[in-house]
Order: structure tokens, then sequence, then C-alpha cells
């Protein structure tokens, strides 16, 4: 089966994005490259990325699962796998959301050296060793020991109402993980099939605008847990890119017709996101479905263009850059992180562009570190150092 690059090009242009608006100093940018207030009708280029990133994670599922059938695998020791990774995506988002709250008097370890020893566990258990490399499952092991130490030592709160981790909400990779096992075991459950499918995607669409109509409201103790499938919008664009996903895979002969097809899509999806806005305003905070539609719209043209760049006239050397940093996502996400709390631990003052006073300089800067971070972790690659869940 060959493998669509253009998907791996998107990935990647969408964490340079991604690293990008992370790091503006949004004081001193425009205000439509950061994210939007929670009731403010309206989105910039950091409400969309995100929701690009879900909708990429959606369009591999049928190609992966392909894959793993094509070597063998039955569909219980995927569904073990993708259960394996969900969790890890899950339980890395839970660490990492934490670290704000951390109390460092209690805790007897500072913030920033307490978040770099996790990152470090994280990176000793989910590297992606070399095979048959003896070491590795010590490394694990140690990485496992770590994470195990700073959850027992973990306070936030006060001397008088202390507390422990909790899930304020997810984080990042939580959703992802959410996001993931519910579009996987909806495209489990359909067998692929695509009228399955486009009713799993209209049952979240549905959850979405239930829940941010106010109509359905689910028990603290199960919203807690899985809120982020039974709101709707998080699974709902995961499952976008999963029918997108088995589209392309369906006719991916058919360059022309597919690619007439997802202008189409497009372009429907953006009419159905501004023809909802009449009830629901444009916002990435309330994850409403204005907003979603209007996202996945924008993240299916934007794979057409690269689909036909990329797949159909095979300029896939001009890309390269962006398709080895797609194919390294979540060491290309989480790395630049390790940089940050070094930075801020060791009191560098080396991101002199942060400032106010130009706006070029900020957004340059940024630009720049967002460029040198997928550099870093290409390089960080073949010295055998990726993350792989």
């Amino acid at each position: 089966m060959k493998r669509i690059a253009s998907i791996d090009v998107m990935r990647g242009l969408t964490l340079l994005l991604m690293l990008f608006v992370n790091d503006l100093y949004e004081p001193g940018v425009p205000h439509a490259l950061v994210h939007t207030q929670m009731n403010e009708d309206g989105m910039g280029l950091a409400d969309w990325v995100f929701p690009g990133f879900l909708f990429l994670v959606g369009m591999a599922i049928p190609f992966a699962h392909a894959a793993r059938v094509a070597k063998g695998d039955s569909e219980f020791t995927i569904l073990k796998h993708v259960l394996l990774r969900a969790g890890s995506l899950i339980l890395i988002g839970v660490f990492v959301v934490n670290i704000g709250g951390l109390n460092p008097e209690m805790t007897g370890l500072g913030k920033y050296f307490w978040a770099l020893l996790l990152y470090l566990g994280v990176f000793l258990i989910w590297n992606a060793y070399p095979k048959d490399w003896g070491l590795a499952k010590w490394l694990q092991l140690g990485g496992w020991a770590l994470l195990l130490f700073l959850a027992w030592i973990y306070k936030a709160g006060t001397p008088e109402e202390p507390l422990w981790m909790r899930t304020q909400w997810w984080g990042i990779l939580g959703l992802i993980g959410w996001g993931y096992l519910a579009a996987f075991l909806s495209f489990s459950l359909s067998k692929g099939r695509m009228p399955f499918l486009l009713f799993f995607f209209a049952l979240f669409a549905a959850l979405n605008i239930a829940g941010s109509a106010g109509v359905v409201h689910f028990p603290e103790e199960i919203g807690q847990v899985f809120g982020v499938i039974l709101r709707g919008n998080t699974p709902f664009l995961v499952m976008a890119g999963v029918l997108l996903g088995t589209l392309v895979k369906t006719w991916e002969k058919g360059h022309k017709m597919l690619l007439y097809v997802l202008l189409a899509l497009g372009l429907g999806c953006l009419a159905l996101g501004f023809f909802l806005r009449q009830w629901f305003i444009i916002s990435k905070i309330l994850g409403t479905p204005s907003w979603a539609f209007i996202c996945t719209g924008i993240s299916i043209l934007l794979f057409a263009l690269l689909y036909f760049l990329v797949d159909v006239l095979e300029w896939g050397k001009g890309f390269s850059f962006f398709k080895k940093a797609g194919q390294n996502s979540l060491t290309t996400y989480l790395f630049p992180d390790i940089l940050y709390f070094l930075i801020w631990s060791l009191d560098l003052h080396l991101l002199v562009y942060k400032q106010e006073e130009s706006a070029w300089l900020a957004v340059a800067g940024s630009l720049c570190w967002a460029f040198a971070m997928l550099a870093i972790c290409n390089r960080m690659v073949k010295v055998n150092i990726r993350l792989k869940l």
C-alpha cells in the first residue's frame, strides 16, 4: 500500500505552526496569530493549529490499521496497541498539566527541575531504542521508577489544603489520546465502512451541538473521566480525519476526482460552520460546532493542496524537512518544552525577541525558534532519540 506522503508533510507543517504559536509573546504580536478569548466570536491562526493536528491523527488511522492487518496483526492485537498508545498519551498529558500547580516547598523540588525529570522519564520509557539493544528494558524500567517517584512526591495547593496530581483538564496530549481512542473504536466497529463512519461522525457532531446548546448534561463523576468523548468536539475533529483518510485510501488512484471531492467537502464544511454561527459563536475554548466545522474545512482544503503538490505532482523532495518532522511528531512537540525549562531554570536571557516594542522581531523570533526545533528533532532521529508510542 502506497504511503500518502502529504499526510506526513501536513503534520510537519502543523507542528511548525504549533511550535510557532506556542512560542509567541502575545502582548507583542498581531492578534490574528494568537488565540481568541473564550467569549470572542472569531479565531486566529492559533485556534486552527490543534484541530488541524487532530484531523491528521484521524487521517492516519485507516492507513495505520491497514498496515498492521497487512503484517498479520489480529484485530485484538491492534486494539491492545491502540489502548496502550491512547493510555500513554493520556498519562503523559496528566503529568504535564500538573506542572503548573506544583508547590516547590511542599514537593521538595523546584517546578522546573521536577518538569525536567518528568521529560527525562518520558524519553526513557517511550524512546524507540534500536532493536535487540540490551539496555533498553533497564532504561525503560528506570523511566517508570522516575515517574512513580515524581508522582509520589508531588504536592500542590497549600500546607493547610494539600493537593495531589489531578485532571483539571487532560492537556493537549490527553485530548489527543481520548480523541484517538474514540475515533479508532468507531473505525473498528464500523469495519472501515463509510456509512457507519458517517454515523459516528454525525453522532459526535450531534453531541457537540447538543453540549454547546446546553441541552444535555452528564453526571460530574462521568464527565470528569469521559467528558472529552461525551462533549463530542475532540472526537468529531478526529473522525473528520478518519472519514477523509478512508476516502483518500479508497480513491487514491483517481486523483482528479478525489481533488474535486476534497474541494467540495472543504467548502461545504466551511459553509456549514458559518451557518452554525447563527447559534454558536466561533470559539476554540468553548469548543463550539461552528469553530469545529470551519477548522475541518480549512484542514481539508490545506490537505487537498498538499496532496496535489506532494502526491500528484510528486514534489515531495521540496517538503522533506516537514515530512521528517511529521514522522517524528511526539518528539518534535515535547522537546522544545525541555529547552524552555532549562532556559527558565538557569535564568538564561536567551529569548530576547519576546518583547512588545517590535512585533516583527517577536514574530520572526518565534518563527526561527519553531524552525530550529524541527531541525534539531530531525537530527535527533539519526542518533536514535525518537519517541514512539
